[in-house]
């Protein structure tokens, strides 16, 4: 017998019997959570200069590169029928000063090799350490002499203009807009909204008046991060900022924004959307540097803060599989904190993911965390929290923090420590006062016609626009009887009648955009045979060219040419009609009439088709003049589905028909267009060459 194997049996058995011994239920108990680790901080020093700038400087050599970072404590304020007018007036800093103008700023920071940028709340540099003077008097001359010359302004604002043309569209920023107005309201600071309109009404001289009123250094706080020592950043501090005057700011107070008396959905419809965006949202009185605060960052780590394995992941991706990924947020602020939670989700399931997390909200309610999980999220915590200490970044970050918050000088060196003393008692007192599933807003930018009726079982449904206005019902119901093909007869008749319809043989039309600053030409030839002829130009080369002989397509693209045939080909069938809504009574299409709705103000009746094809789309039609407003179509592309909505406006007739001389374009690029008719012709006698598609 092996005595070597017989010595392991017997000091097995020996241990097994002295487990035993001990408390049986101990698997039932998680082991305790070890202390947490020892964060040493990088030093930092911190004085104040006699105009009140406070100067914060983190040394660390390790590199040969230097940041300066001012930050100006602007008290939030709202801007009324100005929204915008802060962010702009911030960019507008390097824009221009008393001693340079823009390019010889830029020059100077692009020989540096160096980055510099201004914002309405001061100014962020970076650059090699042996740059580290050049960069300071360049930023101090942008913070303390700015110019705002006018043609930069009118620049900025039409930058403004197409950025928010482009976000508008997008809905992500739809979900974040409402979101905001609906958890602040919309005369609060943080719940207003930049638009078209606000952007417009912002003048040069409201710029240069937010920045005489908000831009004093006694409010303000300079870091110098990087490879620099204290002596130098003072004097550096001193002889750049030394000489900014300060002065008072004024200081407005809001009615603090509260939750809802009982949680709505806020439906904002995304016709063809094959996913709805999720945010559960409302407004929290959590202030920093209070023990809630380290209390609800433990409790929505757990809920959905970041980790894979919390709850709400776990639940709406791993279990369910109803995302890819689902996150939440419990955010302290001096004025008025927030939650939010949310995710993409899609369109059959919207309704159920909404039940699961307002669920999981109310089980971190009823339910005391178990310890295990508990020390699980802690160790989490403990070990990115000595990770971001590493960086001097955050030393100067958590001085700031401490400065402006007015925390305790520990605050951070004994963070750690309060986490660990974190109970299961704290968290179900911090989930009860800080989650609340029963006075929330559900905010769901979707496709109202797919998801509206199952949401409503989950709380009542309120439909809202874009800016988060509550939808005008006023004018948008549907007369007892009407039918989607009665619609349809109105809109022919709108645009000319079906005999003069009927008698257009071809039709050409030339049309005009500008994107990104390059001219587009889109040139269409029509036949009522059923043939189509398309080039698009950009700067007058042809960049795409697709005809259609009414069996055969070619597509040509960036120098690749393709030619379809049979499936491949239908699709276009749809396109070389000239007016596809004479064929809808035909069979192979079927209608719709779902509702009434405004589009841009005007009521419009909503109609939905599918095509002969099994394409889907969803049409508008004015109830006033008949003529079609809108279309909503969804394609297949090479990034997945893409939802393409034109806007038809300023019809004018030719030759006794109306048409639409200006079209508004959202997803058929990767910025909107606005196309714009130059030209115009019918019965011309177009030949079948134009369209013919030789085979390769």
């Amino acid at each position: 017998m092996n005595f070597k194997s017989l010595i392991y049996l017997v000091v097995a058995l020996l241990g097994t019997t002295a487990i035993q011994a001990q408390d049986e239920d101990f698997r039932k108990k998680a082991p305790e959570g070890g202390p947490p680790p020892r964060i040493e901080f990088g030093e930092y020093q911190q004085f104040k200069l006699d105009n009140g700038l406070e100067v914060i400087v983190v040394e660390n050599h390790k590199l040969p590169k230097v940041t300066f970072q001012l930050l100006v404590d602007v008290p939030p304020t709202a801007e009324g029928d100005k929204v915008g007018m802060a962010s702009m007036a911030g960019e507008m800093l390097s824009r221009g000063t008393a001693n340079r103008t823009k390019n010889e700023i830029d020059e100077t920071v692009d020989f540096m090799g160096a980055s510099l940028s201004t914002s309405s709340g001061g100014a962020y540099a970076t650059a090699l350490s042996k740059h580290k003077e050049t960069l300071i008097e360049l930023m101090a001359d942008a913070v303390l002499n700015p110019s705002f010359p006018e043609a930069e302004f009118e620049k900025l604002l039409q930058q403004r203009l197409s950025a928010l043309a482009l976000q508008t569209s997008d809905p992500s920023y739809i979900s974040s807009t409402v979101s905001d107005v609906l958890t602040f309201g919309e005369d609060h600071p943080y719940g207003e909204i930049e638009t078209r309109e606000t952007l417009e009404n912002i003048k040069l001289e409201d710029l240069k008046e937010y920045y005489n009123e908000n831009f004093k250094p006694n409010i303000s706080y300079l870091a110098f991060i990087g490879d620099i020592n204290a002596d130098e950043a003072r004097t550096l501090a001193e002889t750049y900022f030394g000489k900014w005057e300060k002065g008072n700011v004024a200081r407005a107070f809001y009615p603090r924004p509260k939750a809802p008396d009982a949680t709505q959905v806020a439906l904002i419809n995304k016709d063809g959307a094959t996913q709805s965006i999720l945010n559960i949202t409302y407004p929290v009185n959590l202030k920093p540097g209070t023990d809630d605060a380290i209390v609800a960052n433990v409790l929505n780590t757990i809920l959905g803060g970041g980790l894979l394995s919390s709850r709400l992941n776990q639940n709406i991706r791993e279990d369910k599989g109803y995302s890819y990924g689902v996150r939440s947020t419990l955010q302290y602020d001096k004025i008025i904190g927030y939650f939010a939670a949310g995710g993409n989700v899609r369109n059959e399931v919207t309704d159920s993911a909404v039940v699961e997390m307002l669920g999981e909200l109310e089980k971190l309610r009823t339910e005391a965390v178990p310890e295990q999980e508990l020390n699980s999220v802690k160790s989490f915590i403990f070990g990115s929290f000595a990770r971001s200490t590493e960086r001097p970044e955050t030393v100067a970050r958590f001085a700031l923090n401490i400065a402006r918050y007015k925390l305790p000088k520990d605050y951070y060196a004994t963070y750690l420590e309060r986490v660990q003393a974190v109970t299961q008692a704290d968290l179900t007192a911090a989930a009860q006062k800080y989650l609340l599933p029963g006075q929330a807003y559900v905010v769901v930018v979707g496709n109202a016609g797919e998801v509206a009726e199952p949401l409503e079982r989950v709380a009542p449904v309120i439909m809202y626009d874009n800016q988060g206005r509550p939808l005008d019902k006023a004018g948008l119901s549907v007369p007892e009887g009407l039918k989607a093909m009665d619609v349809i007869a109105q809109y022919i008749e709108a645009l000319g009648g079906r005999e003069k319809l009927e008698s257009v043989e071809d039709m050409s039309m030339t049309m005009g955009a500008t994107i990104q600053g390059m001219a587009l030409t889109m040139k269409m030839k029509q036949k009522a045979t059923g043939k189509m002829a398309m080039t698009v130009e950009m700067n007058g080369s042809v960049v795409n060219e697709t005809r259609y002989d009414g069996e055969r397509a070619m597509v040509s693209a960036m120098g690749q040419k393709q030619i379809l045939e049979g499936e491949d080909a239908d699709a276009f069938k749809s396109q070389a009609m000239i007016h596809p809504e004479l064929a809808y009574d035909k069979k192979g299409y079927e209608l719709k009439l779902t509702g009434a709705e405004k589009v841009d103000g005007e009521p419009a009746y909503k109609i939905e088709i599918i095509s002969p094809d099994g394409s889907k789309s969803t049409e508008y039609f004015s109830i006033e003049s008949g003529l079609k407003l809108k279309t909503v179509t969804t394609q297949d592309g090479p990034q997945g589905s893409v939802t393409i909505t034109n806007r038809f406006s300023d019809y004018q007739e030719v030759e006794g028909m109306m048409v639409p001389f200006q079209t508004e374009s959202e997803g058929m690029a990767p910025v909107p267009l606005t196309m714009k008719v130059e030209e115009v012709n019918i019965n011309t006698g177009l030949e079948d060459d134009f369209f013919k598609v030789d085979k390769e």
